[in-house]
C-alpha cells in the first residue's frame, strides 16, 4: 500500500444534524470499515455506551493523553475536550480499511493537515429552525445550551467551503444514499492509483 493511498471519510457538522444516524447507515452498508470512536470529557448521555459511542474520560486523563501525543487531533468544544486516538487509526490504515470519522470542524481542519487527501462531508439542516427543533426533541439540553449550540452551528457553517461535499439532511433516506455514494467512490479516487505505480505497470509492455 502506498503512503498516499488511503480511504478516509470525515463527517462533520453541527450537533443535531444527524451525523450519528448516517454513520450507522454507513457501517451497516460498507465493508471493512473502521469507525474512529472519539474520546471526550463530556458527561455520558442517556443511552450512550462506553466504547461504542465515545470513550468517556475525565479531564485529567485527557490532558495527560495530549501531553503524551496520543491524539491524532483534539479540540475543546462547548467546554469539553474531544479527540481522536492515534494508534488505532494507524493500524486501520495499514490494513487498508476505510476509516470513518465523526468530528467537528476544528477536528476536520486538524485532520486534513495530516491527511490532506481525506474526503469530507459537511452535514447540516436546511436552516436554524430545523436544527433547533431537533435539539429540543432530544430533550438533553436546557434552552441556554441549545441557544449556544445554534450560535456555534452558524460558526461551523462558515467553514463549509473547506469540505468536499455538503449534504442537507432533510430527507433521511436521500441523505443516507448520498453519503453511501461518496463512501463507495473512495476506492476509485486517483490517490488509490498513484501515477508512478500506473506508469511502472505500463512501462515494461511498451518500452
Amino acid at each position: 500500500m502506498y503512503t498516499d493511498s488511503y480511504r478516509m471519510l470525515i463527517l462533520a457538522g453541527p450537533s443535531g444534524a444527524g451525523k450519528s444516524t448516517l454513520i450507522k447507515y454507513l457501517l451497516a452498508n460498507c465493508k471493512d470499515v473502521y469507525f474512529s470512536i472519539s474520546t471526550t470529557t463530556r458527561p455520558k448521555r442517556t443511552g450512550e455506551i462506553q466504547g461504542q459511542h465515545y470513550y468517556f474520560v475525565c479531564e485529567e486523563e485527557f490532558v495527560e493523553g495530549i501531553a503524551k501525543n496520543q491524539f491524532l487531533e483534539w479540540a475543546r468544544v462547548h467546554g469539553y475536550y474531544y479527540g481522536t486516538s492515534l494508534i488505532p487509526i494507524q493500524q486501520a490504515l495499514q490494513a487498508n480499511r476505510l476509516v470513518l470519522f465523526d468530528i467537528d470542524v476544528q477536528g476536520h481542519a486538524n485532520l486534513k493537515k495530516i491527511y490532506p487527501k481525506a474526503t469530507s462531508i459537511f452535514i447540516t439542516t436546511r436552516n436554524a429552525q430545523v436544527l433547533k427543533e431537533r435539539l429540543e426533541q432530544r430533550q438533553t439540553d436546557p434552552q441556554e445550551v441549545i441557544a449556544q449550540r445554534l450560535t456555534n452551528a452558524f460558526g461551523e457553517l462558515q467553514e463549509v467551503d473547506k469540505f468536499d461535499y455538503v449534504v442537507i439532511n432533510d430527507n433521511l433516506e436521500q441523505a443516507q444514499e448520498k453519503v453511501l455514494c461518496v463512501a463507495k467512490t473512495l476506492s476509485y479516487k486517483q490517490q488509490m492509483f498513484p501515477k508512478d505505480a500506473l506508469c511502472a505497470a505500463w512501462k515494461g509492455e511498451i518500452l
